[in-house]
């Protein structure tokens, strides 16, 4: 099965909500926006019965460049990681 692109998940959420496909479309624009946001504002974005996205700052760490095997150091950063929800976790597997 092929993944779905952002106009699939588009048309999805249009049919099943009784929305406009534009309308659908902007909604789901929002959600990532707001989602930016407050995972740059608070830390975290907590999306119910999905999972939620976290700010996280990772330490300076001693990795390897694969092609010569030279000890490369790799400079700290902030990343940020999703976490999914334990009820979608049961769900899918």
């Amino acid at each position: 099965m092929a993944k779905m692109s952002k106009s699939q998940v588009v048309a999805a959420m249009a049919e099943k909500s009784g929305l406009s496909k534009k309308d659908a479309g902007m909604y789901l624009e929002n959600l990532a926006k707001l989602a930016e946001t407050e995972v740059k504002k608070a830390g975290e974005f907590v999306l119910p019965g999905f999972g939620k996205l976290v700010k996280m700052h990772r330490k300076e760490r001693m990795g390897r460049n694969p092609a010569t095997g030279q000890p490369v150091k790799i400079a700290a950063k902030t990343v940020v990681k999703f976490r999914l929800a334990k009820a979608m976790k049961d769900a899918v597997l």
